[in-house]
């Protein structure tokens, strides 16, 4: 009797905890989408019958007068902010209110994480911003660009032998997986001075990498805990990536840094500016460049970045941590971007055409020349880079946390209340709403690169186009990001035609397997043959 009556007390707690929980919006005023314990609004998600934009838009598109709405994913509340106005105050007017993301993971559980740039919080992330930001400026990644052209010519090299070897004079490949290689070799040279060659074959730093974030399913059933219990998770110190992948990444940075400093060797790459940030030597450059601006989607840093309090002390989980979080956010993100450029230009002809029509004149122009300085000036190059990246931004949405109550102001037009955010609740800005918004962008699922000309760019608010996030917080490697794909479409277009070919999906879906990330249905594939 005793325990059937602690079973039913328990079972009213958890009840009434529960609907304590999921009655948060309507008791405060705030209309919300649909919602179930446990899962909220992500039910189709898990259950992989829909994928994570699909919901974002149910729930941006479900009160079309409301300058933000309620949802719940999974356990989180949480306030979708739907008016650039009120998102300009979050992000960067009342910046200090919006510190920190919602989802962090202690250091202690997973140092790869937690002792992150985009792991840190508040104090420690505005001191390791600040450190950091130097190293991302148009002068670090002009010197690191010769690195990108040698992994694209080793690109071009495996594709040509495999073109040149087959009857047909083309071959059927699946983008992503080449682009995944090339940003292999791309990070492993400019981040961990690596030289390796992913495209003939699958070294150990390519299996380590694709592992890091890959996601399997142990680390998503990790991640999810995360997100439900994280009490849990902590109590029980359960990392997310295995011991394996941290001793291997260890190993590279700090087996690396050791060498140099024992041979006093200088090579411009990631390893060398994180060695001169440990030792309080990495600093903003006083000369402002012309091309500072490394193209329209291309974040600013704000003078946070630009400003250090104090002198950061590193240790060497530092060091590694903001090595393995570069190749993290740089690895798949970005290989993304490149395999829906393909796709883009495939089964765009007319656009790719126009892409290789600049890219000759820049060859006559510079006799053949191809540097950081050619990037900076392609014009078109920039504007597909744009619309890819407004089309398919690598991630969808992003989140920030509530340092201490704030007024939202009244949710609509007919309010008659102000809403107050408390401390500890969270705000998402859904980057693929604003983007596939066709109060913002006509046509919004047309590719349309025009959008980004010089004639038509002044007319996109800067708070409805945010492919690397916005305000302080932004993406602090957007740049190398952007240089990186750009270098990846010249060598590419220069000497390859891409096509559809029977796989191709026609038209693009994305993965409700992979309701998380930004994959296509059926993968990337398309043809690739020798360009005339």
């Amino acid at each position: 009797m005793l325990f059937f009556i602690l079973l039913a007390g328990a079972a009213l707690a958890l009840g009434s905890w529960l609907w304590w929980r999921f009655t948060l919006f309507s008791r405060v005023g705030i209309n919300s989408t649909p919602a179930l314990p446990l899962v909220g609004d992500m039910g189709g998600v898990t259950m992989q019958t829909e994928h994570t934009v699909d919901v974002l838009t149910r729930a941006y598109n479900s009160f079309s007068d409301d300058r933000f709405v309620g949802r719940y994913e999974f356990m989180t509340p949480y306030v979708m902010i739907r008016d650039p106005e009120l998102l300009k105050k979050v992000t960067v007017k009342d910046f200090d209110y919006f510190v920190d993301r919602s989802l962090v993971i202690d250091a202690k559980v997973e140092p790869l994480f937690g002792r992150a740039l985009i792991g840190l919080r508040s104090e420690e992330w505005r001191e390791m911003r600040a450190t950091l930001s130097p190293a991302f400026t148009s002068s670090k990644i002009r010197q690191m660009v010769p690195f990108m052209v040698d992994v694209g010519e080793r690109m071009m090299s495996s594709l040509k032998s495999k073109i040149e070897q087959s009857e047909s004079g083309y071959i059927d490949l699946e983008a992503k997986n080449l682009t995944s290689r090339y940003a292999t070799d791309v990070i492993a040279t400019c981040a961990f001075g690596l030289d390796i060659n992913s495209q003939f074959e699958d070294n150990l730093f390519y299996k380590m990498s694709t592992e890091t974030t890959s996601f399997s399913a142990s680390t998503k059933i990790k991640l999810f805990a995360f997100r439900m219990v994280p009490w849990l998770m902590y109590m029980l110190k359960l990392n997310i990536f295995p011991m394996k992948i941290r001793t291997f990444f260890s190993g590279v940075v700090l087996g690396t840094i050791k060498q140099r400093e024992e041979m006093n060797i200088h090579r411009p790459d990631m390893i060398n500016l994180l060695m001169e940030a440990k030792k309080g030597q990495l600093s903003h450059d006083t000369k402002t460049t012309k091309d500072e601006h490394a193209g329209f989607a291309t974040v600013e840093e704000s003078d946070l970045g630009k400003s250090r309090t104090k002198t950061t002390v590193w240790s060497d989980m530092d060091l590694v941590a903001q090595a393995v979080i570069f190749l993290f956010a740089g690895y798949d993100t970005v290989s993304t971007t490149m395999a829906f450029l393909l796709h883009e230009l495939a089964v765009n002809p007319e656009c790719q055409e126009k892409l290789v029509q600049e890219i000759r004149d820049n060859e006559k122009k510079n006799d053949g020349k191809f540097d950081y300085n050619s990037i900076q000036h392609m014009t078109y190059l920039d504007m597909l880079v744009s619309e890819v990246l407004r089309k398919w931004p690598a991630a969808p949405i992003v989140d920030r946390l509530c340092m201490r109550d704030y007024n939202l102001g009244k949710q609509n037009s007919k309010g008659t209340k102000d809403i107050i955010l408390r401390k500890g609740q969270a705000v998402q800005i859904p980057m693929w709403c604003f983007h596939h918004d066709p109060k913002y962008f006509p046509n919004p699922e047309k590719f349309d690169p025009d959008r980004f000309s010089e004639e038509n760019k002044h007319k996109i608010d800067p708070f409805t186009y945010m492919p690397f996030g916005l305000g302080p917080r932004n993406c602090i490697g957007s740049r190398f990001a952007l240089c990186e794909v750009k270098v990846m479409a010249y060598q590419l277009m220069q000497h390859i035609e891409v096509t559809p070919c029977e796989k191709t999906t026609i038209p693009l879906r994305l993965c409700k397997k992979e309701g998380f990330r930004m994959w296509m249905e059926g993968g990337h594939w398309l043809r690739f043959r020798s360009r005339q």
